[in-house]
């Protein structure tokens, strides 16, 4: 496959809160003229602005959506809007300082959020003749919600490069107040049709409004499906992610000084990353990216001279463990002495799991149990706990908040990772629960207490990733 000349780079919303402090190294850097081109950035909403619009993702606190969706009366997202209103003028007040470029922001705000607010209460108003449910109106809802973060960060990354003398353009996916129906493809062909590259920087949103609705299939990870689907529809060069870290070996506040940064990896890794809860991107991103050929690369935002991690289909050249990861868990053991030669009851869990939107992270059964270790809250687990007791009267349920750390590499053949984890969190006095690994040979899982997490992490770092050899002669000479 040919591919052109151009990059297509994301910057995720922590970073995006500190734009100002990117134009000078990441957008600008010593690049001169052409050099500052061939450049197009897909930007995620300034750093808590989408959960004020939605939810808290951590916490699951209301934001705009929960509280429309459950509104008694109009006063409680009435309010949120108003405090989107206020973190939005807040967030590109620490950015700009030009007067022009703080109106201008301020009117995008105003136009953005009254837009939404009226037409919040004229669907209010169309569903209270009873002919229309509010609840089949509620996913273009959370869609619209979504699109004004990206947009509003966008535009005035917008405003701030071209203030530095960048020939930037806003580029709006949102589909704000546009009646045509696109698909995603049709959308992003539509929106840089016109635009050359080699000239201007294209600033994108994104959030896509799309026939598709990106919402509804990836929710909060729709901004790294814009970004794949953009670099894959254009034949980027390359595709880059620019976090606020390096993708390491583990997080340095657990494992000290000899963390390592990866350096490159596959697209193997970044799954089981994902499924670990530690996202270097949406499965469904890499997905798209890895069928149209385009490498991935990882970086640190404010590190920009360092290449950072390259992810793309290689197979390591000899086995290594590269990254020690955790997450906090539920297990979920359903114990039925029935089951023996029994159909159905794996399939009747998972369909529980499902409609309660709980993601599994791993499992084993044997003759008389199925053990489930699912990421969810505890509302969410008691809900699956009561709704399957109801299918399986005589069976044992019990829910344990547990912890499963996992050892991540393209190849563990032959490093008895699974036997030298295992010493290890003996040696630190750690209960080992359970173990998982599979004839892939791509990671290893230990159940542990949750409260042992942490210490987890950095034994098993410790004993399955080696000290480089530069960090290890800075030990010795500190000694």
């Amino acid at each position: 496959m040919t591919h052109a000349q151009h990059t297509v780079e994301k910057i995720g919303g922590t970073s995006m809160s500190r734009v100002n402090e990117l134009v000078d190294s990441l957008f600008i850097g010593g690049r001169e003229g052409a050099d500052l081109y061939e450049r197009i950035f897909v930007v995620s909403a300034f750093g808590g602005i989408t959960n004020l619009l939605l939810e808290h993702k951590k916490t699951g606190e209301p934001g705009v959506y929960a509280l429309f969706s459950n509104a008694e009366n109009d006063h409680g997202w009435m309010d949120a809007l108003n405090r989107v209103t206020e973190a939005m003028n807040a967030a590109h007040r620490e950015i700009l300082t030009h007067p022009a470029d703080l109106s201008d922001a301020d009117d995008f705000v105003r136009d953005r959020i009254e837009g939404a607010r009226n037409c919040l209460i004229d669907l209010q108003r169309l569903c209270s003749y009873g002919h229309f449910r509010l609840s089949e109106h509620m996913a273009l809802i959370r869609e619209l919600l979504s699109g004004l973060g990206e947009s509003h960060s966008a535009f005035v990354t917008t405003l701030l490069l071209r203030r530095h003398s960048v020939d930037a353009r806003f580029v709006d996916l949102s589909g704000w107040r546009d009646e045509r129906e696109l698909t995603l493809e049709e959308r992003i062909a539509t929106a840089l049709d016109g635009v050359d590259t080699s000239k201007e920087m294209p600033i994108v949103t994104g959030y896509a409004q799309c026939t598709e609705g990106l919402m509804k299939e990836y929710d909060r990870g729709y901004s790294e499906v814009t970004f794949s689907r953009i670099a894959a529809q254009t034949k980027a060069r390359e595709a880059i992610i620019h976090k606020e870290f390096h993708l390491s070996s583990a997080d340095p506040n657990l494992v000290g000084g000899h963390v390592r940064k990866l350096g490159h990896t596959n697209y193997d890794v970044a799954d089981q990353l994902s499924n670990m809860g530690m996202e270097a991107i949406h499965p469904k991103a890499a997905k798209t990216l890895r069928q149209a050929e385009v490498p991935l690369r990882v970086t640190n935002a404010f590190e920009p001279e360092d290449p950072g991690t390259l992810i793309d289909d290689q197979k390591a050249d000899t086995p290594a463990a590269e990254i020690v990861c955790g997450l906090p868990v539920y297990a979920l053991e359903l114990f039925e002495q029935d089951m023996v030669g029994v159909k159905g009851y794996d399939a009747a869990t998972l369909e529980v799991l499902k409609r309660h939107k709980v993601r599994i992270v791993s499992k084993t059964s044997n003759a008389n149990t199925i053990t489930h270790y699912v990421d969810a809250s505890l509302k969410a687990m008691r809900r699956v706990e009561r709704d399957l007791a109801e299918i399986y009267p005589s069976a044992e349920l019990s829910v344990q908040s547990l912890a499963i750390a996992s050892i991540i590499g393209r190849d563990l053949r032959g490093l008895k990772v699974l036997t030298r984890g295992l010493d290890a969190l003996e040696t630190a006095g750690i209960d080992v629960l359970a173990v998982h690994q599979t004839t892939r040979s791509v990671d290893v899982q230990f159940v542990v207490p949750r409260d042992a997490l942490d210490a987890t992490v950095g034994a098993l770092h410790d004993a399955v990733v080696p000290v480089e050899k530069e960090t290890e002669n800075e030990v010795k000479a500190a000694a």
